[in-house]
């Protein structure tokens, strides 16, 4: 077991409810108390972590499970990609410091004090996530997403905690024929062309490249559009300052607290929440009627 700190206050329920939310069967398994995945470490060997919430502690309990022979030789690399993906080393204090200077979102960041970015612990998986989800319903995102999944993912026999997956890597899914995902073909297109991009190392999706260049890079791409590029800044390259100002749920948002929901009134008024942008649009994704 390893022990994961972060600083308090930090909303569990909202953060698991998100990941449970959006878990896709196979490779993941969440609930109100525990989150489970599998991922590959950095030297690529495919571990499973489960994640439990400890009573009265301002930690998280990890279990790190190799999946076949050996084990990984950077286990450090496991802990920070679970750190980033819980958004850990946030301080909470400074984010709901500057989103409470304005008295709309006020109420949203006192009912939910140290809400966190729920963010991923591999880029690549985040971003195709980013393109299934293009005008789908969470629901049918989920549903696509497991097909994939079944179809490409490396199968994890016996199942470690539930997971019998991993998720497909981009090599797996830049050979993948034109047909085999189950939706519009300029998606299924562009998630090819991501992943011909990522396997040849032409994108790094690690959140360690440069922002602005990696986001250029993936609206290159046909079917990547400012929505998407700017729910993979979020998500997967650790931009707190991210805004989709384009997305259905942020508008919701806006128009559930009164407030103009025009592109030019949104992005004025959510000048005031710099640099944390991101953290205010987690609230208002979940101000809006749902």
């Amino acid at each position: 077991m390893t022990r994961l700190a972060y600083i308090p206050p930090l909303a569990i329920d909202r953060l698991f409810g998100f990941l449970a939310t959006r878990a896709v069967a196979g490779f993941e398994r969440a609930d109100g108390a525990g989150y489970a995945r599998s991922m590959r470490t950095t030297d690529g060997h495919p571990v499973v972590v489960q994640l439990e919430t400890v009573p009265d502690t301002a930690a998280f309990e990890m279990r790190m499970t190799a999946v076949g022979d050996g084990a990984p030789q950077r286990q450090h690399d496991v802990v920070r990609a679970v750190r980033r993906m819980l958004d850990l080393d946030a301080d909470p204090s400074a984010i709901d410091g500057v989103l409470m200077t304005d008295p709309v979102v006020r109420p949203l960041v006192a009912a939910a004090p140290g809400t966190r970015v729920p963010r991923t612990t591999d880029g690549f998986e985040l971003a195709v996530r980013g393109i299934v989800g293009q005008q789908v319903s969470v629901t049918g995102a989920r549903t696509t997403l497991g097909s994939i999944v079944d179809r490409f993912g490396d199968r994890i026999d016996p199942p470690i905690g539930g997971v019998s997956h991993l998720f497909p890597t981009a090599e797996q899914l830049a050979d993948a024929p034109p047909d085999a995902f189950g939706m519009p073909a300029t998606r299924a297109d562009a998630i090819r062309r991501l992943a011909g991009a990522v396997a040849t190392g032409e994108i790094d999706l690690s959140g360690d490249a440069e922002l602005d260049a990696t986001l250029q890079a993936l609206r290159s791409i046909k079917g990547i559009g400012t929505w998407t590029a700017d729910y993979i800044a979020m998500r997967a390259l650790g931009d707190g300052d991210a805004f989709l100002v384009g997305d259905l749920g942020v508008r919701r948002g806006f128009a559930s607290l009164g407030l103009p929901d025009d592109a030019r009134s949104m992005l004025e008024h959510a000048e005031r929440w710099r640099p944390w942008r991101a953290y205010a649009a987690i609230h208002l994704w979940r101000s809006g009627p749902r």
